[in-house]
């Protein structure tokens, strides 16, 4: 189990850093295709994210909740975390990213928020755990937590 929170960058947020992450997204799908951009996406949730997935994978969800509750923060998105007994769910109400992206571009790239979906299937892979992400408008999602079956 891990106590400390290794993703836990400090300073300045450079939110244009999301409207580069769009741009990359549309340029590798439109080059390659979504399928790689997918493997992109599960590289990062396995390995990028390598002691969240592997605390995971050991039954553990503390780390994933400390760092969507520093990122989510720490960008000002207005969300909550609700930690049950069965399942633990992070509602976003406004992405800052997502709409951040919205006012440099107009239109986020429609597979912006796969790097949320994806890597978070990724990161749940070989683990007792399954992280089912539903976006529930523009710049808005439940991501939920459950013990799989």
């Amino acid at each position: 189990m891990s106590e400390h929170l290794r993703y836990a960058e400090g300073g300045e947020v450079h939110l244009d850093f999301h409207g580069a992450t769009n741009t990359t997204i549309d340029f590798i799908i439109s080059r390659y295709g979504v399928e790689a951009m997918d493997a992109i996406f599960k590289k990062v949730g396995k390995d990028v994210y390598r002691s969240i997935h592997d605390d995971l994978v050991a039954g553990d969800t503390g780390q994933l909740v400390r760092h969507w509750r520093h990122f989510f923060t720490r960008e000002n998105c207005d969300y909550d975390i609700a930690v049950g007994a069965d399942e633990i769910v992070l509602t976003v109400r406004h992405c800052t990213a997502w709409h951040h992206v919205a006012k440099l571009v107009g239109t986020p790239s429609p597979h912006f928020c796969d790097q949320t979906s994806r890597t978070n299937e990724a990161l749940a892979e070989g683990s007792p755990y399954a992280i089912d992400t539903e976006i529930t408008g523009p710049g808005s999602c439940r991501q939920v937590i459950r013990r799989r079956a």
